[in-house]
């Protein structure tokens, strides 16, 4: 019994040393295997076998001279002044609304009517000042010709000269009132076009009470005389010139057009972080003229001037413990370096290298994963 006991002991030692044997046996060929796919050598870099080779592509890195495509979204609007938002100048109450939203009228055409008890006061006014402004004017004139003669008082001129400037500020302020209710007799009156135009809105019915102050009763615009406001980001003010020619698409139209930048707003919106740009639209025919319309949307194309610098493919860099960007350049020897860079701008599928690349250098631009499965591509 004891020599089977010391035979089976014998055995188990040997078939355990066989099996581990074997498993480093295996562990060894695929550390081999793998060593033969992509191998590290510090002094010979990141080594890839010619077969895998055709997998990636490798260009040299450029200096990018050209300008770009700055893209931004913008809208339709009304020049200012070509917009006139019409209040009532006096309390009454609305009798007649004499126009339509969407019609066309001049200068002068009549409105709104409305009566109200403060025109006729208004238009009383009127002629007892200009009534005041004739004596008044009546009188300083005699006191002017009596001390010319010597048998009046300069003490009465001067009196009946600041009654006239009294007279002639009354007399225009009540012709001011006069000019905002129009001509006419009673308490009716007419809101009249300032401008040509196009009526856009109308925010007055009839029998409303309408107070001076309050809300526009009606807005009219001059369709003719229109621009696109586009927002620009802060960081690429210093790249737009006032004059410079953009290129304008109205999604609703399917149209595009030249336009030129005619002004830049003097402040920037401290939520978005961007300022306005204002562009003038090119002279349009009468059909184009009504399909373009205030709040339309549009996108503003202009070509700006490139920051000067390495210019390779976003593919290129690869991003490595969560802050690192690494370029691999390809060695003379056929090897392959990890190098750490510093990257600008990104626009159109390239990046701007700042520091880490010189021009000319061979860099992986695609299939860069495939030397280093550990990193992210940069978006």
């Amino acid at each position: 019994m004891k020599q089977a006991s010391v035979f089976l002991a014998i055995t188990s030692v040997v078939a355990l040393s066989i099996g581990v044997a074997g498993c480093d046996k295996k562990a060894m060929s695929a550390a081999t295997a793998e060593s033969k796919a992509a191998s590290v050598d510090s002094s010979r870099g990141i080594q890839v076998p010619e077969a895998q080779k055709q997998y990636l592509g490798i260009e040299p890195a450029g200096t990018e001279h050209g300008g770009d495509l700055l893209v931004l979204p913008g809208r339709v609007a009304f020049r200012p002044q070509a917009q006139a938002a019409i209040g009532a100048p006096m309390a009454g109450r609305v009798v007649a609304v004499l126009v339509r939203a969407g019609e066309v009228v001049k200068a002068g055409t009549p409105l709104i009517a409305i009566d109200s008890a403060d025109a006729a006061a208004g238009r009383a006014s009127l002629d007892q000042a200009a009534t005041r402004l004739a004596s008044a004017e009546n009188l300083f004139k005699r006191q002017t010709e009596m001390v010319e003669k010597g048998v009046g008082l300069e003490i009465d001129r001067q009196e009946a000269e600041a009654r006239l400037k009294e007279a002639r500020a009354e007399h225009e302020r009540a012709s001011h009132t006069a000019r905002l209710i129009g001509s006419g007799q009673g308490i009716r009156f007419t809101l009249k076009a300032p401008a040509d135009g196009v009526v856009m809105a109308i925010r007055a019915t009839v029998g409303a009470s309408v107070v001076p102050g309050g809300d526009a009763l009606i807005e009219i615009g001059d369709p003719s005389r229109l621009l696109v406001v586009a927002q620009v980001p802060e960081g690429e003010l210093r790249r737009i010139v006032v004059g410079q020619e953009a290129e304008i698409e109205l999604p609703a139209l399917s149209a595009r057009l030249a336009a030129r930048i005619e002004n830049f707003s003097p402040r920037v919106d401290p939520d978005s972080r961007r300022a306005q740009i204002y562009l003038s639209l090119p002279k349009r025919t009468a059909d184009a003229a009504a399909g373009v319309r205030a709040g339309m949307l549009a996108q503003v194309t202009l070509r700006v001037a490139g920051d000067e610098g390495l210019s390779v493919p976003t593919a290129a860099v690869l991003i490595k413990d969560g802050k690192r960007r690494v370029v691999y350049v390809e060695r003379k020897d056929g090897g392959f370096d990890a190098r750490d860079v510093q990257t600008g701008r990104n626009q159109n599928g390239r990046v701007v290298i700042l520091q880490g690349l010189k021009p000319g250098e061979r860099i992986v631009v695609r299939g860069a994963l495939l030397l280093d499965n550990q990193a992210e591509q940069l978006l």
